[in-house]
């Protein structure tokens, strides 16, 4: 299994979300460093619509986020943009 199809179940079994996107962008960030190609899964957007985070704060959201997905960062994923939102809330996507 994928990095990012572990990453997208982990957080459907957590959150129960009504939308998702796991986006693989570590092709993005090739040549940031010198011995980095972009190549892999080190780099993900996780854009996620959940009930759970409602009346949980920007940066609650975020803790729990990070929390869940300790193990795939300690393995080497490098960076995760976040994206979280309650249902009803504005999205950029």
């Amino acid at each position: 299994m994928t990095i990012a199809a572990t990453i997208d179940r982990k957080l459907r079994d957590a959150f129960a979300p009504e939308r998702i996107e796991v986006i693989n962008e570590s092709h993005l960030h090739a040549g940031h460093k010198p011995e980095f190609n972009g190549s892999g899964e080190t780099h993900f957007r996780i854009r996620i619509v959940s009930g759970s985070f409602a009346g949980m704060s920007r940066i609650a959201r975020h803790r729990a986020l990070n929390e869940l997905l300790r193990p795939e960062i300690e393995a080497g994923v490098h960076a995760l943009a976040l994206e979280p939102a309650a249902p009803g809330e504005p999205t950029r996507w």
